[in-house]
């Protein structure tokens, strides 16, 4: 409604311009020496209606192409139209016929100016500015909202309550170390264009797109729509990417011989939201622990043996929509604040009974563990295995339980490393 308003605002003076300019004779004074140029002074004339639908077709046109268009787009498009309507009167005249230019390149003028003048104001710089924050990173419908919304468009910083995704590739090192760098390029281009085209059509903000990471944010800059919340289409989201992300290995093995080894990161909670940056390089981005922690959970999957890890809140929000099994405690040294890592597994109800009952016996391992009941724990763990499926995090706790019974379980340094960034 609001791209419909300034659309009208714009379009109705530039007519009324033309049409006050085409009663004044000015578009035959204008096409005069054009006339001459071409030696068209023994053609007859076009029809009347000919030039004037063309006049109000490039009127019309060029305002609503310009509304969508930066200013370098708009005056490529608009010297190119100009130079058809040369040509077209080129040909006109090859057939005995006089068309006049004059009227089409003043509403292609017109219609330029219009928006000139009206990105200077605070409404038509608006779209500009937000193009430039963010770019393609947001799906179409959501930029939209922002354009018609009112939200200031400066972002100079303010507390969102929202959750981030970080997608890391672990073995981008081996990678580049045995493939070719455009062999090397090629599959991180892909994998980059898979996963970000999703995340972004999911309703996720792109945050990040680099080598070998993705962070993409839902919650802001607006707040998640629909029903659930931004944990669960954060939670959501990570696990149809695991998905996605194993057909593209599938792919990636047939054409390099060679996986991805992916690993997701999903946390929750205030961050810092803001336009980082400078005029030219200035782009909308979130900031803060929570952001952090979500890159520092990506990093420790690998050593749990999750595809993906959760942080407390993160899983608190979406355990109503998702199924989930603990992973590990994490306590800061001298620090009372214990924090729980989940894995997602699966959206609510979907799974099969035996992987239901494999969860619950997981989860009841756990829980006999930390109780530092280990026979009891061993079996429950045993009990979770399903046959033929490989569960790296079931490895890693028999593995801790077989460390513990000897009295050496003592942190790792990536769980260290972790429990600091707590």
């Amino acid at each position: 409604m609001r791209q419909l308003k300034y659309y009208l605002l714009l379009v109705v003076p530039t007519l009324l311009v033309l049409g006050l300019l085409g009663l004044a004779g000015a578009y035959e004074a204008a096409g005069a020496p054009w006339r001459n140029l071409i030696r068209g002074g023994a053609l007859s004339l076009t029809a009347a209606y000919v030039p004037i639908l063309a006049t109000l077709f490039l009127a019309l046109g060029t305002v609503w192409v310009a509304l969508r268009s930066s200013l370098r787009e708009l005056s490529l498009i608009s010297l190119c139209s100009a130079l058809l309507m040369l040509g077209a009167s080129l040909v006109a005249s090859l057939f005995g016929a006089y068309l006049n230019p004059a009227s089409g390149i003043a509403a292609l003028f017109l219609g330029f100016t219009a928006i000139v003048i009206f990105r200077q104001t605070h409404a038509g710089s608006r779209e500009p500015v937000l193009r430039r924050l963010f770019g393609q990173r947001l799906r179409s419908e959501i930029f939209r909202c922002l354009v018609d919304g009112s939200m200031p468009v400066d972002f100079p910083g303010e507390l969102h309550e929202a959750s981030v995704l970080v997608c890391t590739v672990h073995n981008h090192v081996e990678l580049m170390e045995v493939l070719r760098p455009a062999d090397y390029v090629a599959l991180m281009n892909l994998y980059l264009r898979v996963a970000s085209d999703f995340l972004v059509d999911v309703g996720g903000y792109l945050d990040e797109c680099s080598g070998e990471s993705i962070r993409v944010v839902f919650g802001a800059p607006l707040p998640a729509e629909g029903a659930p919340n931004h944990a669960s289409k954060a939670a959501r989201a990570a696990v149809d990417l695991v998905s996605r992300l194993e057909e593209l290995n599938r792919e990636c093995d047939r054409r390099w011989q060679k996986r991805l080894d992916f690993r997701i990161g999903v946390n929750s909670g205030s961050m810092v939201a803001a336009a980082f940056g400078g005029a030219l390089v200035g782009r909308y981005s979130v900031s803060g622990p929570v952001v952090e922690f979500a890159r520092h959970l990506s990093a420790a999957c690998a050593q749990y043996g999750c595809r993906i890890l959760s942080g407390p809140l993160t899983y608190e929000m979406a355990s109503e929509t998702f199924e989930g099994r603990p992973i590990d405690l994490l306590q800061r040294a001298g620090s009372r604040r214990r924090v729980e890592l989940y894995e997602f597994l699966a959206p609510k109800h979907t799974l099969s009974p035996e992987r239901e009952r494999s969860r619950d016996q997981f989860w009841k391992g756990v829980i006999l563990f930390r109780e530092r009941k280990w026979e009891e724990a061993i079996k429950a763990f045993a009990s979770a295995r399903i046959a033929g499926i490989p569960d790296r995090a079931l490895d890693h706790y028999l593995e801790r339980v077989e460390r513990a019974r000897r009295g050496e379980d003592e942190p790792t340094p990536e769980q260290a490393l972790l429990a600091e960034a707590v």
